[in-house]
């Protein structure tokens, strides 16, 4: 199951800016300010791949992107990933709370502009 992190490490930052601007001045952010609340294994990132898995959220909806950035700090070329991270041995697992903090701050948000909110709990998966 992938790990998620509130935390981008200090070597990632560049290239999680560059996804995050590029998604930003794209029609897929519908005029939205996005920013990054999460990273999907970090540590693979760093030891293999060129492709980010970011939690991304804005307005009222938050949302898992996956870019492929390549490049250096003057010249990063940012286009989506085909691929989604691949579930260990079959299905992911199931949890029983919300990933922590990865939402929170969205939820706090929502909360305050509505008299309520309809969280989705399907099967386990958040």
């Amino acid at each position: 199951m992938p790990q998620v992190s509130e935390t981008i490490p200090e070597p990632l930052q560049p290239r999680v800016d560059a996804a995050l601007s590029w998604f930003n001045a794209s029609t897929e952010a519908a005029g939205e300010a996005f920013k990054v609340t999460g990273i999907l294994d970090p540590d693979k990132v760093l030891s293999e791949s060129d492709e980010l898995h970011l939690i991304l959220c804005g307005g009222v909806r938050c949302e898992q992107r996956s870019f492929k950035v390549v490049g250096t700090s003057q010249d990063w070329n940012v286009a989506f990933a085909e691929s989604m991270p691949a579930p260990q041995a079959g299905k992911p697992q199931a949890e029983l709370d919300p990933p922590p903090g990865v939402r929170s701050g969205w939820l706090d948000k929502a909360l305050s502009q509505h008299a309520f909110v309809v969280l989705l709990f399907y099967r386990g998966f958040w």
